[in-house]
């Protein structure tokens, strides 16, 4: 059985498979062909624990497209983080649905579910991982730029969650990856080192740095995110400070390829990380990719929940 915990659990070939089929549902949704039959009778237990827009509701309309059923599970709803153990919650809820996506805080918890488990997991989001996002992400520049591999990828800002999902993305898939981030706030050294090894493999070149110039130079995509995550509120004024230099602007912009295209996980805080000129701008693809979250995670769903794949 196979979950979605980390993209490094999944092959190179498996993630395009994965695009190819995202592909094709888009294709299939646009042009009025069902595949209800997918998930038809399946039920997905959806676990929030941090609030969502986009994560919520391409999940649920997703499993409704697929023919399947997706139940809400908020912390207010489950005993799960108020004595019950996940070990006992991952025992119960396999006896119930036929898949788990969860959207939490640590890490550890989406690996217990999986380990004690007897179902499909699917990381929705946690403090050091989005690889649902970034399989959004990697079938957006595909549609945009026709290609992965050899493509240089720009991400400005925050070491956080998604920076470290997009290392091992573009490593995974032969793209090239400049990380500018601030002194006290690069990627984890778990994930960085995790994604030059995968880079051996497919000729991705890293390149971890604290200019934002220097990582923006030739880049095809660049990327950036919000510099307060959910749950660091008390450090925003600090933040907006020390981030201040990594705004995406039309400055920062000029290094990169004249036909660059921007890219944000959203929620956006316009004119903080990214002016409203560059995200409302021709460049920008940010709906498109946030479209794509509902495509890239049907066929994570299918490709783990299906009978019939």
């Amino acid at each position: 059985m196979k979950h979605l915990l980390c993209l490094n659990d999944w092959t190179t070939e498996e993630i395009i498979h994965l695009l190819d089929l995202a592909s094709k549902l888009k294709y299939e949704l646009k042009n009025g062909i069902r595949h209800d039959h997918h998930l038809r009778g399946k039920t997905m237990g959806m676990i929030f624990t941090k609030s969502s827009t986009r994560t919520r509701v391409s999940f649920e309309v997703g499993m409704q497209q697929l023919g399947g059923y997706a139940l809400f599970l908020s912390s207010a709803d489950i005993q799960l983080g108020r004595g019950e153990t996940v070990h006992d919650t991952a025992k119960t809820l396999s006896r119930y649905l036929d898949g788990i996506m969860i959207r939490t805080f640590k890490q550890q918890d989406v690996e217990e579910l999986a380990l004690y488990g007897s179902i499909p997991i699917i990381n929705g989001l946690t403090d050091e991982l989005h690889p649902c996002q970034i399989l959004a992400d990697l079938q957006t520049i595909r549609e945009k730029k026709g290609a992965l591999k050899g493509l240089k990828l720009a991400y400005v800002g925050d070491g956080n969650n998604v920076a470290h999902s997009l290392l091992i993305g573009c490593a995974k898939t032969g793209m090239n990856i400049s990380v500018a981030s601030p002194q006290g706030y690069t990627c984890s050294k778990k994930y960085t080192d995790m994604a030059l090894k995968i880079a051996e493999t497919t000729d991705s070149v890293i390149e971890l740095t604290h200019d934002p110039m220097k990582a923006a130079l030739n880049a095809d995509v660049v990327y950036t995110d919000t510099w307060v995550s959910m749950g660091m509120e008390k450090e925003k004024e600090e933040r907006m400070a020390i981030f201040a230099p990594y705004q995406v602007n039309s400055s920062l912009l000029a290094s990169a390829k004249p036909d660059v295209i921007f890219m944000h996980c959203l929620p956006a805080y316009r004119g903080y990380e990214v002016t409203e000129e560059i995200i409302d701008g021709p460049c920008s693809v940010v709906f498109d990719e946030a479209e794509n979250r509902l495509h890239a995670q049907k066929a994570v769903m299918v490709t783990l929940m299906s009978d019939s794949i």
